[in-house]
């Protein structure tokens, strides 16, 4: 009598591009059945250290940023230690001479009273101009200084608040993208779940088969010996 043998169906390859069929051969019954394997990990772990690369590039220039700040600070604040205090407007007294005094006083005669004040006002010298200070000097230089400082000050402020924003846009974007790539791998679990019940159930079904193969097998194996002996 022939022998019997059953042929086992190979279960259809997923359609998922990302999940990956490998077939696998039962070591008992020699029934062969498939395995997936998921490759969204993968591509998922390069995304995400891609964007903690970008992350932290940004915060490298943000801190760069932060520095040239505060050296901009510490710079006007020495040009403020540095300017010299005004000084207090000369009094007319201190810019005047002292009256010349005549030796021949006492052997000329003594002059009259209008002759007395006129002369005391020919001989009074005009007074002095003021001598300007040096700090009136240095003042358009501190001024253009000063205001150098502020605008590297505002462009530093302003370079700041950019990337700030630029960071926080980042941030919100990773998480989003986090977010997304987590739900699109618990889908992925849980549809390769499903699949590997559906083949945990087939591979049930064809063990079950092959069991009821080899009976009949041993049945007809016993009959055949019967009618052998009769």
């Amino acid at each position: 009598m022939p022998s019997m043998s059953a042929a086992v169906p190979t279960p259809n390859p997923p359609d998922d591009p990302y999940l990956r069929v490998q077939a696998h051969t039962c070591p008992k019954c020699g029934a062969e059945y498939a395995h997936t394997l998921d490759e969204h990990n993968d591509s998922d772990k390069r995304r995400i250290s891609e964007l903690e690369s970008q992350i932290r590039l940004l915060t490298e220039k943000a801190t760069s940023a932060v520095d040239k700040l505060t050296d901009y600070e510490d710079e006007l604040r020495r040009l403020k230690s540095t300017q010299p205090p005004p000084e207090p407007p000369r009094s007319s007294t201190d810019t005047e001479a002292p009256r010349p005094t005549t030796s021949s006083s006492t052997s000329a005669p003594k002059p009259s009273r209008f002759s007395s004040l006129l002369g005391a006002r020919r001989d009074t010298p005009p007074p002095l101009p003021p001598v300007p200070s040096p700090s009136a000097q240095q003042q358009p230089d501190l001024r253009a200084a000063l205001e150098r400082e502020q605008s590297l000050r505002a462009a530093a402020e302003g370079k700041l608040t950019a990337m700030s924003g630029e960071i926080e846009d980042l941030s919100v974007q990773l998480f989003q993208q986090a977010n997304e790539m987590v739900a699109t791998e618990r889908k992925a679990r849980a549809k390769l779940e499903e699949r590997v019940a559906v083949l945990e159930s087939r591979d049930d079904e064809k063990r079950k088969r092959l069991e009821r193969l080899e009976g009949a097998m041993r049945r007809i194996e016993r009959v055949r010996g019967l009618l052998q002996v009769g």
